[in-house]
């Protein structure tokens, strides 16, 4: 059994479907259906601690029955453009999805969607981002709660303070670049005019 049908037995063993995974029968989404769904389940995956989400079609979600599907994804496109090239434009930050279509057993096609979880900011697609509560796909904006976990979700290495070293130990045109760039960030700020530029 390969790595994506083991994926698939392992989530119809769970007695229901949980916020970071969905089933789909033989339903057809449309295109923006599920780049919802991937901001959804990104985000949810996020919040469970999972290292993936999943948006699999061919399962029944309320027996978990594997009965295949007939759905069609590889070769849609929104457009004149591919499906999963459009969702990448319309998804942000960019995160790393990957859409499969497989054999699970003779005759049973599966689609399976694997997104990775959103890291510091909630993913959004179309300028709104998602989450799933329960078994529902929603907007985030209404679980501000759920909102602020992403976003300490993991810790930015950049804000690690390293005792053993000084800025001396840093590259000066390195220094200079992130000055320059914290100063533009900053300009609406009350401290903005004390940012010194020299080294």
């Amino acid at each position: 059994m390969n790595e994506l049908a083991k994926i698939v037995t392992e989530l119809v063993s769970k007695p229901k479907e949980e916020e970071w995974f969905e089933f789909k029968e033989n339903k057809s989404l449309s295109n923006s259906d599920i780049g919802e769904y991937i901001s959804a389940l990104s985000n949810s995956a996020c919040l469970t601690n999972q290292p993936y989400g999943y948006l699999i079609w061919g399962i029944n979600d309320k027996t978990h029955k594997i009965v295949g599907t007939s759905i069609e994804l590889k070769n849609r496109k929104e457009g004149n453009v591919e499906l999963e090239f459009w969702l990448n434009i319309n998804i942000n930050p960019k995160i790393d999805f990957s859409i499969h279509e497989f054999e699970y057993k003779k005759g049973i096609k599966i689609i399976l969607i694997k997104i990775a979880p959103s890291k510091l900011q909630p993913v959004s697609f179309k300028g709104i981002e998602y989450v799933r509560v329960d078994s529902n796909k929603t907007r985030l904006k209404t679980f501000p709660e759920k909102e602020r976990k992403i976003w300490s979700s993991s810790s930015d290495w950049s804000e690690q303070i390293i005792e053993t070293l000084s800025i001396d130990d840093l590259d000066s045109d390195a220094v200079k670049k992130a000055k320059s760039s914290f100063k533009q960030r900053s300009e609406n700020k009350p401290f903005y005019k004390d940012i010194v530029m020299e080294n």
